[in-house]
């Protein structure tokens, strides 16, 4: 097979060679928004993560294999994939284990208050503090069943939490008390001391997290943010951290990135922020690596 390469993917000389050992052709190149190095029909697989946000997929006419470097699908026209029978593979799991302890990290530093710890550090006070929180037997609900959100109930199972989960497809797990359907959501939602968002973006779970949602919240409650910025209604989202309806947040993505400068959430002390950096880890490589090579040994 003719495999494109993109540079969202950071492939070794030896990666190559084993995959050329295989018996497929690798090209590379580096920024997907340059123009493609080979005529559209020389290729048949694509490694790549936005590249067809760049790219028409309908001129690559000889095309059967697709592999994301990403987790989410919502960069790719999966309707297209679909109809014309292109093998469609992500980055299952790859991203589950860094995503699931940073949600773990940004819960216990809102109910440790460690940002006022931090600062009193930087300037020298010893202060107690004696209104801190316990994770302990916490009610967590997770929205988003998949690898990322059971990494995450393993987690918070571990810590004596409650866990349950709501799932557009609810199944039967360990890692959950129980998985509940979408539309049991403010059911579910309404008795959480802690929401945690790992659902995928799709017409179903835009701005899902709104102004009608939220007030089905239990008062105080925590809210955690790892899946897409399309999930959640960013001005009612605001709305609630204001009021104080929600105690806080955690959020690693968000609808328009990167946060624009005046975005209130900056200067909210009750609200943790990271530039969508909550999938990074030390093991990503070798766990993409693992995927990509075993499903390129899956394509003749």
């Amino acid at each position: 097979m003719n495999l494109l390469i993109t540079g969202a993917w950071k492939v070794s000389e030896e990666q190559i060679e084993e995959i050329a050992a295989i018996g497929h052709s690798v090209v590379f190149m580096q920024n997907e928004k340059d123009a493609c190095p080979v005529d559209y029909d020389q290729v048949e697989g694509v490694v790549c993560n936005g590249f067809f946000l760049y790219h028409d997929i309908e001129k690559f006419k000889n095309l059967r294999f697709v592999q994301l470097t990403s987790a989410g699908f919502d960069r790719i026209d999966t309707e297209y994939i679909s109809t014309h029978n292109i093998d469609l593979f992500n980055a299952r799991g790859v991203y589950s284990i860094p995503m699931a302890e940073y949600t773990v990290c940004g819960v216990l530093q809102l109910l440790k208050q460690s940002r006022g710890f931090l600062m009193n550090q930087v300037e020298h006070i010893w202060e107690k503090n004696r209104e801190l929180g316990e994770l302990f037997s916490k009610n967590v609900c997770i929205v988003g069943c998949g690898n990322v959100g059971t990494e995450c109930a393993k987690r918070f199972s571990a810590f004596g939490c409650i866990v349950r989960g709501v799932d557009l497809y609810p199944n039967d797990s360990d890692h959950f008390q129980y998985i509940a359907a979408l539309k049991d959501l403010y059911t579910e939602i309404s008795s959480a001391d802690i929401v945690i968002l790992t659902l995928p973006l799709s017409k179903e779970s835009q701005r899902l997290f709104n102004a009608e949602t939220f007030s089905k919240f239990k008062n105080n409650a925590l809210l955690v943010n790892i899946s897409r910025g399309g999930v959640v209604d960013t001005p009612a989202l605001v709305d609630a951290l204001k009021t104080g309806w929600i105690a806080g947040a955690v959020l690693d993505v968000f609808e328009d990135e990167p946060l624009a400068d005046d975005s209130p959430l900056w200067d909210m002390k009750n609200v943790i922020i990271t530039p969508h950096n909550s999938f990074v880890g030390e093991g990503n490589s070798h766990r993409l690596w693992h995927v990509i090579s075993k499903n390129l040994r899956g394509i003749k």
